[in-house]
């Protein structure tokens, strides 16, 4: 076996090596910055790249949308509520360039900026803002979040609180609060009936009372509904405008009946 077969094999082992080594693939959803002995090169596109080893360096930035988990913060609120408050946030890169030139690490970098800002912007805010107008929170927290993100290239999509947890004796007095405001309005909504109903029933009189002949129906129709029970014993006073002419027309004749006559005076 000559003797240059072995350096030649050498050579062929270390180039194929160099070679599986320097080849490198872009995915779709990436994008590569590459440094030329330290310095920037252009953007390498998605795709097949050969980039000698040592002398090229490759860094990889997805641009898929991260979601991100603010761990609990511990909050106190403009009217000194403790609370603590968790939310999510969701951004990507728009800019690989500047996500590897202006900062050095992206993500981290905005997990801290989400939590100081999530501190910052709850405690300006009441309990019963973070609890009942968490859309205005949010949109606010996005848009002091990007401002920060956007010179490194990063875009937040969404903020959203997720869980806001508060001591239990704050929760057994928003309970109380809560049953106290039902209570109040079940006594107006009470009142608000009983008003109404006096009104038809006032209604209801004066239009009996223009009627004699209606009133009197009206009073047969109440012996009617009460004598539906025959177990029930109905003492029913009637007025003398009812009965009175029929009394005239009776007279004397009827045992028993006294008719009126004029009062006598004695000396």
């Amino acid at each position: 076996m000559p003797g240059w077969i072995a350096p030649v094999l050498a050579i062929v082992v270390i180039a194929a090596a160099i070679i599986a080594t320097s080849i490198k693939v872009i995915p779709e959803y990436e994008r590569g910055i590459v440094f030329q002995l330290g310095k920037l090169r252009p953007i390498y596109q998605p795709g097949l790249h050969l980039l000698p080893p040592g002398l090229w360096q490759l860094q990889r930035v997805d641009l898929r949308v991260v979601t991100l988990t603010i761990p609990p913060q511990e909050v106190i609120t403009k009217d000194n509520v403790p609370a603590r408050v968790n939310a999510v946030v969701l951004f990507n890169v728009v800019d690989p360039e500047s996500a590897v030139m202006r900062v050095e690490n992206y993500a981290i970098a905005t997990s801290q900026i989400a939590q100081t800002t999530l501190r910052s912007v709850l405690g300006r805010a009441d309990l019963d803002t973070l609890l009942a107008h968490r859309d205005d929170l949010n949109h606010d927290l996005r848009e002091i979040i990007e401002l920060q993100t956007k010179p490194w290239g990063v875009d937040v999509s969404v903020v959203e609180i997720k869980d806001v947890e508060i001591p239990e004796q704050m929760q057994r007095a928003m309970a109380r609060e809560a049953e106290a405001e039902r209570e109040r309005r079940a006594k107006i909504i009470n009142a608000r009936g009983e008003l109404q109903a006096s009104h038809e029933l006032k209604e209801a009189a004066d239009m009996l009372s223009q009627s004699p002949a209606s009133l009197q129906l009206r009073y047969l129709q109440t012996l009617l509904e009460l004598g539906a029970d025959q177990n029930s014993t109905v003492v029913f006073p009637l007025p003398m405008d009812i009965i009175g002419p029929l009394l005239q027309r009776l007279g004397p004749s009827t045992p028993g009946v006294v008719p009126e006559g004029p009062p006598t005076h004695h000396g």
